[in-house]
């Protein structure tokens, strides 16, 4: 019988909650208000990782002092969302899911406390998450292991005891390099192929769709379904 994961750690934006797009949106209106035209299709496949690196990674460059104002614009436009933000199908009952199945529950996000409250107060499922994670718990975020790490090291378990959810290829590269099994979800628009190419050993719509088929996920312990 396959054994089932002691622990899991789910990612937050685009992974249980819907915000993606807004992220998106948001990093675009910021580099323009910085004199920085950069198309969509390109910050939302950066949107995963952190604030630290992904200005960087859009503008093909490390200036600190535009990276922090390009920041601290988007910080204050994703602000204006908090209380638009919903769930995406399934998030919530995916979460009880996992606690009744007596895993511990690491929300392990690279998000800064403010949003990653407005996620949780969104999300509603507080009386089942054991711990969380936010870019302040981490030197370095997705594709390094930081955050993961740190959660593993509060929960007191190993990386080979745990399985990651996610929604981006950075979360599929993190859980990889972490040596910790990740399952893809493609609501924060990335496909199957694509993150199952980054190392995902499963791929679903979203997590009512992974619910349907957790007999036959990382979550029951069944790997490369």
């Amino acid at each position: 019988m396959p054994t089932a994961p002691r622990a899991v750690l789910l990612d937050v934006d685009g992974t249980l909650v819907d915000t993606s797009y807004a992220h998106t949106t948001c990093w675009w209106q910021a580099l323009r208000e910085h004199g920085h035209v950069v198309p969509m299709h390109r910050i939302h496949r950066a949107i995963g990782l952190g604030s630290d690196r992904i200005v960087g990674h859009l503008l093909d460059g490390d200036d600190e002092a535009v990276a922090d104002e390009v920041v601290a614009s988007h910080a204050a436009l994703f602000a204006a969302w908090h209380e638009r933000l919903v769930p995406l199908p399934g998030a919530r009952d995916l979460v009880r899911r996992c606690h009744e199945a007596r895993m511990v529950v690491v929300l392990s996000t690279s998000a800064g406390r403010t949003d990653l409250d407005a996620l949780r107060s969104a999300l509603d499922a507080d009386d089942w998450v054991d711990e969380s994670t936010t870019s302040s718990d981490a030197e370095r975020s997705k594709p390094d292991t930081d955050i993961l790490d740190v959660a593993l090291e509060r929960i007191g378990l190993g990386a080979g005891e745990a399985v990651f959810v996610g929604d981006s290829v950075w979360d599929a590269e993190a859980a990889r390099r972490a040596g910790m099994p990740c399952v893809g979800v493609e609501c924060g628009g990335t496909s199957a192929a694509e993150l199952r190419e980054a190392g995902c050993v499963d791929t679903y719509a979203d997590p009512a769709d992974l619910l349907r088929h957790w007999e036959e996920s990382a979550l029951a312990g069944v790997t490369g379904g």
